[in-house]
């Protein structure tokens, strides 16, 4: 009995690369859809901040906080540093380049897209 085997081909490296790209601005639109974390981005531009600094600056419990930081870290839009018993959190400006980038690239398309509708 003979039998065929079939092997699926490897997608494309550009589809690779798009599905990859996706699902890193995923992660990152993600990190930023929420307003409690939107504030502490907002507040770290200054520079860096221990968590006992944020919990005053937004009136919110460590838990609280701890559980966004650990969002934004998870997405790499934020590193910590510890220092003794507090940890320090700072932003990560190549995550920010990167949706800075991707916001051009959405906004350039969707002007070429009403553009070339409007030739119609």
């Amino acid at each position: 009995m003979v039998t065929a085997t079939t092997r699926s081909r490897p997608a494309p490296r550009k589809a690779l690369d798009a599905a990859r790209q996706a699902s890193r601005l995923a992660e990152l639109f993600h990190a930023l859809s929420d307003p409690t974390r939107l504030r502490i981005v907002a507040e770290l531009r200054q520079g860096e901040l221990c968590v006992c600094n944020l919990t005053g600056l937004l009136d919110a419990q460590q838990s609280r906080l701890s559980f966004h930081l650990k969002t934004l870290k998870d997405a790499g839009l934020v590193v910590d540093r510890r220092a003794g018993r507090w940890i320090h959190y700072s932003l990560v400006p190549e995550a920010f380049e990167e949706v800075r980038l991707a916001l051009e690239e959405l906004s350039s398309a969707a002007k070429a897209s009403a553009a070339a509708c409007c030739r119609r």
